[in-house]
């Protein structure tokens, strides 16, 4: 079964960058693994994201803090900061981090993409330029880079370097919903369908990637069937609000449909 994720936690305004590609230049996700070799041992208690990025926050955070140049530490403190919504500060750090250890890429990597969370978007697709190289490309970053053109509103030249991307991992969910987002906010409405139901029918999709196919489906009309996406699955409780919030943003004034601002996108933004 797919991973399920409130839709009202996945939306957010059209400034935030639409970015699914997680472990962004070698980041792995910071977690404790526990476990017991006993057969009575109780049950591994529910994974809690948000416990675990304040952890994070504390023992990356004085890792840090008492080094400077370690660059592991940089990385981790600065997803720990994402994690509970301190991008101002993660950038901040990432930018001290990626001095303190000059040349290194992934450093370079993280504080891109730390910039592009907190809405920087040239600056971040700038340093994200310095992350890789043409001779050693990194499809993660090239769509990162993408994501942050299409915040800048140049749709045509971010869809190259979804391009770039999927020459490398064809088919990627990751790069194709990222596409799909990116005719969404052009106003291509079909062609952003089409894009996201290949994300959709590929291994690794999670539920992020149906709730924005539900939207652009719901945007083009189809709202019994936009209806039918987002609540799949889910308890009667979180389907109902899923239900309620697809309605509220088809609703707005400023959707593609009317000729307004962007539509709200769905954000894949979601802390490594």
């Amino acid at each position: 079964m797919r991973q399920r994720f409130p839709l009202a936690r996945l939306l957010a305004s059209a400034a935030t960058v639409a970015i699914f590609a997680t472990g962004l230049g070698g980041c792995q996700t910071v977690s404790d693994i526990t476990g017991s070799l006993s057969p009575k041992a109780d049950p591994a208690p529910a994974p809690n994201p948000e416990a675990d990025a304040r952890r994070s926050l504390d023992v990356y955070g004085e890792r840090y803090r008492a080094n400077p140049k370690d660059a592991d530490a940089a990385i981790a403190y600065g997803q720990a900061l994402r994690a509970t919504g301190q991008r101002a500060q993660a950038a901040a750090m990432l930018e001290q981090a990626s001095l303190a250890n000059p040349g290194n890429k992934v450093v370079l990597a993280a504080y891109g993409r730390a910039l592009a969370d907190n809405g920087n978007f040239q600056q971040a697709f700038d340093i994200l330029s310095r992350a890789h190289t043409p001779a050693n490309p990194d499809w993660r970053i090239l769509s990162v880079q993408g994501t942050a053109l299409d915040q800048l509103g140049r749709h045509d030249e971010a869809r190259r370097y979804y391009a770039s991307a999927l020459n490398i991992v064809p088919n990627e969910p990751s790069v194709l919903s990222n596409l799909g987002l990116s005719y969404m906010l052009s106003k291509n409405l079909p062609k952003a369908e089409e894009a996201l139901r290949q994300a959709y029918a590929g291994n690794g999709a999670d539920a992020r990637v149906r709730q924005n196919l539900g939207l652009v489906i719901g945007l083009q009309g189809r709202f019994a069937e936009a209806e039918s996406i987002v609540k799949a699955d889910l308890p009667p409780e979180e389907a109902a609000a899923n239900v309620a919030y697809l309605k509220q943003m088809l609703n707005r004034k400023d959707n593609p449909r009317t000729g307004g601002k962007p539509v709200p996108v769905a954000s894949l933004d979601q802390p490594d």
